[in-house]
Order: C-alpha cells, then structure tokens, then sequence
C-alpha cells in the first residue's frame, strides 16, 4: 500500500511539474508573439498615418517675404455702428433642362461685419460756425467704412454638381464677392446710415458740449 502512495505521489508531481512547464513555454510563446508582432503593428500604424497624410494633406502657408506698401493714406473716421450681418447666397452655373449633368451649384451660409460712420476729413473750416452761442456744425453724410466677411463662421453649406460637371473653381469665390456686396445692402437696407448719423450726432453734442460750446446744432452738407 505504502508502495502504491508512493507511486502515485510522484506521478502527480510529475504532472505538476509538466503543467508548470507547459504554461512556461505557452507563456514564453505568447510574449515573444507579442515582440515580434509588435513592431509590424507599429509599422502598420506609421503606413496608414502616412497614407492619410497623403490622402489628406494639411495646406501649407508660406508667405512671400518681400512686402509692398501700395499707400498710406491719413483717416479720421468716426465710426459710430457697427452690424452683424447673416446671409444666404445661392451660386450656380450650367443649370436648366440639362444641369444635372452639367450644372454646379452651392449654397454659401455668410457672416459678416459692416462699420460705418462720419468721415471728419470731409468737415472743412467753413462747415463750422458760432452764431449767437449757438454752434452750427454742417456734417458730412454717413457712409459704410467697412463690409467684411467673418471666414471662421462663413461656410459652403451645399454644393451639388451635375455628373458630367467638372464644377467651377471660382464658384464658391464668386459667391463670397457678392455676399460682400448682399452684406452691405443688407445693412443698408436696414437703416444702417441714418443710425451712423444720429449716432455721430449725439456722441458730437457731447464733444461739443464738453468744450464749452453746450448748444450744438447739425446741418446736412447741401448737394454739390
């Protein structure tokens, strides 16, 4: 009996030190797997950042170092309201019974900025006079100074081009030129002069007043 103990002891030790051995080597196969399968996981990775890359590639800026100054010109602009303006364009070209083969069009979602105010350059010696104690000030008409695109908010909203269309280059340029325009009419449209002017009014009364002259009357410029 003792004998059988005995046997049977150390096969089950046999077959510990086996199974340990086993996972060992499973062990050591799976992390020299992992080394080797590692760097041509990397590589793998490295090739598809590249060919995204390539695919999509980031624009480069580089600005031309020489710079010319065209004019310096003296302003004295009073700007006295400014407008936030949204608008929609629609841009298209090639369309009719056949545009869904050669048409192309989009729609441009455009915000922009439009400043406008007195030009007090234009105020002459002459358009100035005290009469009575009253100060008599003939200004200038309001004019827009500014009519801009704000670019990080303006967008293409939907472009659609026919299946034989190449699509327009200029288009979506086109599109932004005469959003600058719509922009400006908008605002305009709107009463955008005539609150420069009131503005302009009030904020020179008070310039005015402060330097002594508390009665301040304004005159439109009469036509040429």
């Amino acid at each position: 009996m003792r004998g059988n103990r005995g046997s049977t002891l150390v096969a089950v030790l046999i077959l510990i030190v086996i199974a340990g051995g086993a996972y060992f080597v499973v062990q050591s196969i799976r992390d020299m797997t992992q080394q080797t399968v590692a760097p041509f996981q990397q590589a793998n990775s490295g090739l598809q950042t590249q060919v995204a890359a390539l695919m999509h590639p980031s624009p480069t800026v580089i600005p031309d170092p020489a710079t010319y100054i065209q004019e310096v010109r003296s302003l004295a602009r009073l700007e006295t309201i400014q407008y936030s303006v949204e608008k929609v364009i629609t841009a298209e070209t090639g369309q009719g019974a056949f545009g869904f083969l050669f048409g192309d069009r989009l729609l441009f979602v455009a915000h922009g900025t439009v400043i406008a105010g007195i030009d007090m350059t234009k105020i002459n010696p002459g358009d100035m006079q005290l009469v009575n104690g009253v100060l008599h000030v003939r200004l200038p008409p309001s004019e827009i100074f500014v009519a801009t695109l704000d670019n990080d908010k303006s967008y293409v909203y939907d472009r659609q081009t026919g299946a034989l269309a190449k699509g327009d280059q200029n288009l979506e340029t086109t599109a932004r030129q005469a959003a600058v325009t719509e922009i400006s009419k908008a605002a305009e449209a709107d009463g955008i002069l005539e609150l420069a002017q009131q503005n302009a009014e009030t904020y020179l009364a008070r310039f005015f007043s402060s330097l002594g002259y508390p009665n301040a009357v304004f005159e439109p410029v009469p036509p040429d």
